[in-house]
């Protein structure tokens, strides 16, 4: 096993249990009320459509809260993440929620070797998961192997924009970490996650990259997936640079001043070619 996948394994492990227990993830409400969704699926609605019927797949999906929430728009759903802790969480959300979801546990990478290939009518991949991968190339080959001919890829993700931004910085947007995808790493030790909890974490160090949007573009289309929509949003669900933004009705957060200056996540939808 690599070092970065041991790593950032032994972060999510941590992680997983604080997240399932946090008010910020709000698995309880998921388990009192069964029409419930996650802001970031809510969010992406009106761009995904209706899925009923679709046989679809939630990559890097952690403690599932996204996926039960595609489930309950309609769609056979599985889960993949490469966290065991984080399987455990999404499996038992799904079965206190009564949703039928199957969760397997692996590295993207190796999805084919747990899920069928071209028998999935979507792929889709949510907020903050990407820069976990080195590859965006590996990944796209992924995806387009996973995806039925005419099936679809449907992302949100923060921008490689932002991810570029030094978020310590409150009195400026200061481009200071890589746009474009590097061999190398990005090394963070950080001891906190993203939830409230008093916990600290032990496995405090992560690796991570950053994908510019032509790189997972070229990437998509290079392994059979023609691009069908790319919208540029102004609005993330998280803090993302504490002191510059506010947080709107529906858990959005967004620049307190001049928003139009920065991109903050993007929806991407792609087709896998037929032939």
């Amino acid at each position: 096993m690599s070092d970065y996948i041991k790593l950032n394994k032994d972060n999510w492990d941590e992680r997983a249990p604080l997240h399932a227990a946090s008010t910020e993830y709000g698995t309880q409400t998921f388990i009192d009320d069964a029409y419930h969704l996650s802001d970031v699926v809510r969010f992406d609605v009106p761009l995904l459509g209706d899925i009923s019927g679709f046989r679809g797949v939630h990559l890097q999906c952690h403690i599932g809260t996204d996926t039960l929430s595609l489930a309950r728009l309609g769609a056979q759903m599985s889960g993949l993440d490469f966290s065991p802790a984080a399987i455990v969480q999404a499996r038992a959300l799904a079965e206190r929620s009564g949703a039928l979801i199957e969760y397997v546990e692996s590295e993207v990478y190796h999805a084919t070797s747990v899920l069928p290939p071209a028998s999935f009518d979507l792929v889709y991949t949510g907020i903050g998961a990407l820069c976990w991968l080195p590859s965006i190339d590996t990944w796209a080959r992924t995806v387009s192997d996973l995806l039925k001919p005419g099936g679809r890829l449907f992302i949100r993700e923060g921008h490689p924009m932002l991810w570029s931004i030094n978020e310590g910085r409150e009195d400026a947007l200061s481009v200071e970490f890589p746009y474009f995808e590097r061999e190398e790493p990005l090394v963070w030790d950080d001891e906190c996650t993203y939830v409230e909890t008093d916990v600290r974490l032990k496995a405090s160090v992560t690796h991570a990259w950053n994908h510019g949007l032509g790189e997972i573009i070229t990437a998509l289309l290079t392994h059979g997936l023609d691009i069908t929509g790319l919208v540029e949003h102004q609005s993330i669900p998280w803090n993302a640079l504490p002191g510059q933004m506010v947080c709107d009705d529906h858990g959005e957060y967004r620049l307190k001043e001049a928003p139009w200056r920065l991109p903050l996540s993007y929806t991407l939808q792609a087709v896998k070619r037929r032939g």
